[in-house]
């Protein structure tokens, strides 16, 4: 069997370490101002907006829809969920041999999930695909272009058995080395035969393709929206994943946004073994040959790129796959084995919970993935990141050119509308403002003359008064308070009493004598409180002016709580 991964991705050579990918589509991107850019930038997040994608993951066996949304805390959402199971396709059998069954179930399991999207988002087997990078003289995005459409760049880089006619090419530029004079092109490339098949079966279901990703780069899509909703503390640059079942089986190593992908051959004696067998004896022989290859791609990465892999991310459509995870633990003891979780950090509402509430929810992954797909109509998403805006749709060009001329209009009308609008609130404002402050002028004057007299007498009559109460309060400054004596010598009086004397009554006769009454622990507590209020700016002379034991008074521990009034004689101010 042919690796559709071979020679995936190399590494960057140490003269352009430090040099960013640029990541480019399969079209031409030319200079524009600041302007322009910002522009089409707001139109591409209004137009992605507006656009829902519905992922659709066709198997033999089962069809998988999902869709997913953002709301306003910028958090996911997911919107839709429906798996719809079905039988009628001969074992080993697959979706292209079976196309008028599988979109017969399509257009069943839509009804069933009540989805009203029709732009669809689907995946291809790995091996329906042709991946590699290839490596090209540096040329400009005019020169990129002008070979590709008279197609000596693919004939003299990638050497296909059948015409390049024959089939769907998607391209994208992920490096660039002006030091070797160099750049890196991915090339993903797929008989028009199949992409035409797994349309009509779209079509037929009643939807509509927008988006025909690779199963692998669907995979890698997940991984970048879990990774980013988790925040993990690990290194953000380096994530492992494993694919590991009946259908597919590979290693996956995102390497600063980039996959480098190995394939892992099994036999079809082995996918009987993962399908049926019980046999121990069988099962751990097919565990060493499938890490012997899994330990020999994350040595080959860890060599090349000095990057040490701890955890693996596993996807997997094995009912029994945590017994082989145990497995895989004990032949790679310092390498983790985890189920990747799709839906982890993703709002699920309460009615899906239970349609996602399973142990192993790791092979909605691809789905998943496809559902975070958005049209990429004027280039939003295309530089961002390398391998994030696969699309093998041959239209695809057709498509996202309707899709901007829609936006566009829609801008534009609403823009005009808006303008228009604008324009007459403003007219009208003025006229209404206008025509009010006319009437005002002129409607009631008298009226306004008459209650212009009434107020003038009023005015009169509440100066008179003013007058009297200016002159009472000038009265009120010449008369004397003792206010703010008294408040000083009860501050003072509180701030002289011991932790252990309690006041009971305090009198004072408005001149010069304050009498405290209170009861206190011991005689020395009471001396304390006449020392200490002696001691006071305010107070002449303080002393006890007699002592008693009240009877029926309660005893604490050894000492009988003592009745005392003391007697304050303040000062003159």
């Amino acid at each position: 069997m042919k690796n559709p991964f071979a020679n995936l991705f190399k590494k960057k050579k140490k003269d352009d370490a430090n040099t960013p990918p640029v990541p480019q589509g399969g079209e031409s991107k030319k200079k524009e101002g600041f302007f322009s850019k910002l522009l089409k930038n707001r139109l591409g997040k209004q137009s992605i907006k507006g656009e829902e994608i519905l992922g659709v993951e066709l198997t033999p066996t089962e069809i998988r829809l999902s869709q997913v949304s953002s709301n306003k805390a910028n958090q996911w959402v997911l919107d839709k969920f429906y798996v719809h199971k079905f039988e009628g396709i001969p074992e080993n059998g697959t979706v292209l041999e079976n196309p008028d069954k599988v979109a017969e179930e399509l257009k069943l399991a839509l009804q069933k999930s009540k989805i009203n999207t029709t732009n669809a988002a689907i995946a291809i087997p790995v091996t329906s695909a042709i991946i590699r990078v290839v490596t090209a003289p540096l040329m400009t995005d005019e020169e990129l272009k002008k070979a590709i459409d008279t197609d000596s760049l693919w004939e003299n880089l990638v050497q296909l058995t059948d015409n390049l006619n024959d089939y769907s090419i998607f391209h994208q530029v992920i490096n660039r080395d002006k030091t070797g004079n160099t750049m890196d092109i991915l090339f993903v490339a797929s008989k028009l035969s199949d992409i035409n098949s797994y349309t009509d079966i779209i079509k037929k279901g009643g939807l509509n393709a927008v988006i025909i990703d690779v199963k692998c780069f669907a995979l890698k899509s997940a991984v970048d929206q879990i990774n980013q909703i988790a925040g993990s503390i690990e290194d953000s640059n380096l994530t492992a994943v494993l694919e590991f079942g009946l259908d597919e089986n590979y290693v996956m190593i995102l390497y600063e946004n980039n996959p480098i992908i190995t394939d892992i051959f099994i036999r079809s004696q082995d996918r009987k073994t993962l399908q049926e067998s019980n046999n121990q004896e069988e099962m751990d022989a097919l565990v060493r040959r499938y890490m012997t290859q899994v330990k020999q791609a994350v040595q080959d990465f860890e060599q090349k790129y000095e990057k040490r892999i701890r955890n693996l991310k596993v996807t997997s459509n094995l009912q029994n796959v945590e017994d082989y995870l145990g497995s895989f633990r004990k032949n790679m003891v310092n390498t983790g084995y985890n189920l990747f979780d799709p839906f982890d950090g993703i709002k699920i509402p309460a009615q899906l919970e239970n349609d996602i509430k399973m142990d192993n929810r790791s092979y909605f992954s691809t789905v998943m993935g496809l559902a975070f797909r958005k049209l990429d109509v004027f280039g939003y998403y295309k530089f961002v990141t390398a391998v994030k805006n696969i699309n093998l749709l041959p239209n695809r060009e057709n498509m996202i050119a309707q899709k901007k001329a829609k936006a566009f209009s829609n801008f534009a009308f609403k823009g005009v509308v808006g303008i228009v609008s604008l324009i007459y609130v403003v007219l009208f404002g003025l006229s209404f403002w206008q025509i009010t402050d006319l009437n005002k002028k002129i409607e009631g004057y008298d009226e306004i003359l008459q209650t212009h007299e009434l107020k003038t007498l009023e005015k009169n009559k509440y100066a008179k008064e003013i007058g009297f109460m200016l002159k009472s309060l000038q009265l009120s400054k010449s008369i004397k308070s003792n206010k703010t004596v008294s408040f000083r010598v009860l501050a003072q009086i509180a701030s002289a009493v011991p932790k252990r004397v309690k006041f009971s009554k305090i009198e004072y006769n408005g001149s010069d004598l304050v009498v405290i009454e209170g009861t206190a622990f011991s005689d020395q507590d009471i001396l304390k409180l006449i020392s200490n209020l002696n001691n006071k700016k305010l107070i002449s002379q303080a002393s006890l002016a007699s002592m008693t034991l009240p009877q029926g008074q309660q005893q604490q521990g050894s000492q009988t709580m003592k009745g005392f009034k003391v007697a304050c004689v303040l000062e003159q101010v």
